[in-house]
């Protein structure tokens, strides 16, 4: 994966705060538009959720932060134990987001660097993620990541 960006130091990746919340939230609620985080509600099952992310050291929900304090983009990790790969971990990336505006800037690239460097100072073997496949443009960034299809993911909803 040699192909991701370096950080840009004008950018910080962190773990995401419970006052960060309503702007994951409103990150989440709509890629193609800007979402007020004022107008996201905060439900007790999204508290929950958050609570449980937070306090699991195989979980991060972690964003990614302009100098001046702005929230711009977010993305979870579930750091994997497995016995594949020499018993190393494996790195699992969802709900990557960047603010609807502020695409095209390259945070994306700096966001998706971020988040591997810390994936293999943890010592993961590999970082992986899945994407819908009706999200061309997303796939495209993925691939001049250096990310490569490799498996063809299936989901049950319950």
């Amino acid at each position: 994966m040699s192909a991701v960006a370096e950080p840009l130091p004008a950018h910080t990746l962190r773990p995401a705060t419970r006052a960060d919340l309503p702007t994951v939230l409103a990150l989440l609620a709509d890629e193609d538009q800007v979402v007020d985080p004022a107008t996201v509600v905060v439900t007790e099952a999204y508290e929950r959720a958050f609570a449980a992310i937070d306090t699991d050291p195989r979980n991060e929900m972690l964003v990614l932060v302009e100098d001046g304090g702005v929230v711009v983009g977010c993305l979870q990790v579930t750091y994997i134990p497995g016995l594949g790969k020499g018993g190393a971990e494996r790195a699992l990336i969802e709900a990557v987001r960047i603010r609807a505006d502020r695409r095209g800037d390259g945070l994306g690239r700096t966001l998706m660097a971020h988040a591997v460097t810390r994936a293999r100072s943890r010592g993961c073997a590999l970082v992986q993620l899945t994407s819908n496949k009706q999200r061309e443009d997303a796939h495209r960034f993925y691939a001049a990541l250096g990310f490569a299809r490799s498996h063809e993911g299936f989901k049950l909803a319950l």
